[in-house]
């Protein structure tokens, strides 16, 4: 399938794309916490990978990932140029999550990371239970 956007749009677009404060992630995930009445939370918490929250007094990390960015198995959706680029930032991606992952708990750190999907479709309530298990040691 080709780009239905010029070289130099495609470019504008995904510049756009922002880290911090994405609606479908993070600000998603701040309204499942409020609704679910989880507190306790920091951002913006200087430690390796950045994570999206930090639970500090109970050492917990719970990371919010875009599907697409993240690699998830969810995503069939393949760029329509530049696809071998594409492919290495993913996979770039998914190996930087699975170390930073692995470091953090070698820390002391818990480390939660739920997908995007997974508060679209309402299938977060599993991941949420877990954090408050994790919260409540």
């Amino acid at each position: 399938m080709t780009d239905v956007f010029s070289k130099e749009k495609r470019s504008q677009v995904m510049s756009a794309v922002r880290s911090k404060g994405n609606k479908s992630t993070e600000i998603a995930l701040i309204n499942i916490f409020k609704s679910c009445k989880i507190s306790g939370w920091r951002r913006n918490f200087n430690l390796i990978g950045k994570p999206d929250f930090v639970f500090p007094k109970q050492k917990l990390i719970v990371f919010v990932d875009g599907c697409y960015w993240h690699g998830h198995s969810c995503r069939e959706r393949k760029p329509g140029e530049n696809n071998e680029y594409w492919k290495q930032k993913i996979d770039r991606n998914k190996i930087r999550d699975r170390t930073v992952t692995k470091r953090l708990r070698k820390e002391g750190w818990g480390v939660v990371r739920v997908w995007e999907c997974e508060i679209k479709k309402k299938r977060h309530g599993k991941k949420i239970q877990l954090i408050k298990d994790l919260l409540a040691k």
